[in-house]
């Protein structure tokens, strides 16, 4: 049995990894998803540490799976324990002393986005479509719900800087949707690469990819164990 903590995204709500979550418990793992304080303002990446470790508890070298987003907080909770292995699932995968409101300039995001809807024939200067850009295979009924339980995320979190030094010298994996129009695959795959020196793995799916694709998502993650051990932290 190998204990998964799933990190969710902007917003802070542990919901949205409960397929994944349930395909996990149903093959004999622990899977614990956390709630974040998104819509405290004043709360940062050391409280959103604090909620993990306090759903974590005593448990002894978790697996961390992180969304989006919940990619900084990973980081964070890594270096404050020990941790069996790191699951990046479409996320932000930052570097010690980073910003998340700095990250999408540094990597080169927006720019990425737009040649994907260039490549895509859709325009490529239209504001972000919450259907369109995060949903666009999930079923409606899980849209429905989400898009009505929708939570604010603390400004906070956008400018408390990811403290830690260097990553855990465990097995560090990163999934990326191909079809992912927040940070498409071909950008996710450059920034593992550079930031971690692991390949990224592909999976159907878009940037919401527990909810659309919980079964395969399930898969990769249990084989997190076998991955590539990740470098001390690159530099860009």
């Amino acid at each position: 049995m190998t204990t998964f903590v799933f990190i969710p995204g902007a917003g802070g709500d542990a919901w949205y990894w409960h397929r994944v979550a349930a395909e996990l418990t149903a093959r004999g793992h622990e899977a614990i998803s956390v709630d974040l304080p998104a819509e405290d303002d004043k709360a940062g990446l050391p409280e959103y540490a604090d909620a993990v470790d306090a759903a974590v508890g005593e448990r002894a070298e978790p697996v961390l799976v992180a969304l989006s987003l919940g990619g900084f907080t990973a980081a964070a909770v890594a270096a404050r324990r020990p941790v069996a292995g790191i699951v990046f699932v479409n996320a932000m995968i930052p570097l010690p002393g980073e910003t998340a409101s700095a990250w999408g300039e540094v990597t080169g995001s927006a720019e990425a986005r737009r040649e994907l809807a260039l490549r895509q024939g859709r325009d490529p200067d239209a504001d972000v479509d919450l259907r369109a850009d995060f949903f666009q295979d999930v079923p409606e009924d899980l849209i429905a719900y989400a898009l009505s339980h929708d939570r604010d995320e603390s400004e906070r979190i956008f400018g408390d800087p990811c403290v830690f030094e260097a990553w855990p010298a465990v097995p560090i994996r990163v999934l990326t949707g191909r079809d992912d129009r927040m940070f498409p695959a071909v950008f996710q795959q450059r920034v593992a690469r550079e930031r971690l020196g692991v390949e990224a793995e592909l999976l159907p799916g878009g940037h919401l990819v527990p909810l659309s694709h919980p079964v395969e998502v399930a898969d990769l993650v249990e084989r997190s164990g076998t991955a590539s051990t990740a470098p001390d932290c690159a530099t860009d």
